[in-house]
């Protein structure tokens, strides 16, 4: 069933895209079609002019930090495909496309840095960067490939998209899941959910994805979850439940086709626990923009009254935290954290085909 379910919003993207390409529709405030967004309610349409501020703010720092060859930042991670990737993203949830919009000219150099450091086995990694754990970047850079493929005119998209996502395949362990490397050992959930994602918007973008691939994904994810909602790091190492990586295994059961049931309830349950909070602006936790672009994706798909409560409060958060300077400050890099911040804040947009709800 999930196999099956997975196609959902397929037609859509083909819809959206199309119209983007064909309207030139592409500006700041550029509305997706309505056969591809659902029409807004008072309660999602919470886009407030200072959240439009921050947002080109944010935007401004990340154009400002990009490098000749599409890479962004000084420091250790500047040429980390993650962050290029989600920078790219970012871009695109203000509307624009490669080549196409105010910053059609970042994604493009975006999606030139991936495509340059795509490996004959389809392996995405720019080696001489920092890296927490090279799938990370291998997953974020696969979904980038697959939201721009149709996009772009580029020659070499598809085969290297092709190429990436065999990768992911080839390298899903016994468990259902992927670790830091590409390789069938062991697992845990919070690179599953980068795979995972990436399979989604590869096959909403028309690219073959073996079923058993994603029906076992979802089941690793099952497993994974603890009896009060979260989920654990681990299968071999079973262990408490943590904000950030049971945010990504809400979403990793969504991206595998599975909308609604037991474990998505008490997944979002456990989430909504745990609200974000404004007044902790000088505090950074760890992993507080992966586990936060994980959750809002989760409460945009959920919706209802949950998102009506989750969306203002990160909204308040962020805003707090964001710096002068438009960028917000994380461990890995200020390009990283502005990019995921910069996502969050727009996930009203419905721009991404991979966010439609």
């Amino acid at each position: 069933m999930s196999a099956n379910r997975i196609t959902r919003g397929s037609a859509a993207r083909f819809v959206a895209v199309l119209s983007l390409l064909l309207c030139g529709a592409l500006g700041a405030r550029a509305a997706a079609p309505a056969a591809s967004r659902p029409a807004p309610t008072a309660a999602d349409n919470l886009m407030r002019p200072e959240t439009n501020r921050a947002i080109e703010n944010g935007l401004a720092y990340l154009k400002s930090q990009q490098n000749p060859d599409g890479s962004f930042g000084r420091g250790a991670y500047s040429r980390n495909v993650a962050v290029c990737s989600l920078a790219g993203l970012a871009f695109m949830t203000r509307g624009s496309t490669p080549g196409r919009g105010p910053h059609g000219e970042q994604v493009n150099r975006c999606l030139t840095f991936v495509l340059d450091h795509v490996r004959e086995s389809g392996y995405v990694i720019a080696p001489e960067a920092a890296s927490h754990g090279p799938m990370y970047g291998h997953g974020f850079a696969t979904l980038f490939l697959a939201e721009v493929y149709g996009m772009s005119s580029e020659p070499a998209l598809r085969d290297k998209l092709v190429r990436a996502v065999d990768l992911i395949v080839r390298t899903q362990n016994e468990e259902g899941g992927w670790r830091y490397e590409p390789k069938r050992q062991d697992a845990d959930i919070s690179v599953t959910i980068c795979q995972i994602m990436a399979l989604r918007a590869a096959r909403n973008a028309g690219i073959f994805v073996p079923p058993e691939t994603v029906d076992r994904c979802s089941e690793y994810v099952k497993r994974s979850q603890n009896a009060d909602g979260g989920f654990m790091y681990q299968l071999t190492a079973p262990g408490d439940s943590r904000f950030p990586r049971s945010a990504a295994g809400v979403v990793a059961l969504y991206s595998a086709g599975i909308y609604e049931g037991e474990e998505i309830e008490k997944g979002l349950d456990y989430l909504m626990q745990q609200l974000p909070q404004s007044n902790k602006a000088l505090q950074v936790e760890a992993h507080y923009f992966y586990g936060q672009y994980y959750a809002v994706q989760a409460m945009w798909q959920a919706g209802g009254e949950r998102w009506r409560r989750y969306y203002p409060a990160i909204h308040d958060a962020l805003l707090a935290r964001q710096r002068p300077d438009g960028a917000w400050f994380d461990q890995i890099s200020a390009e990283y954290g502005t990019a995921m911040a910069c996502i969050v804040l727009q996930m009203p947009n419905n721009y991404v085909p991979i966010f439609h709800r």
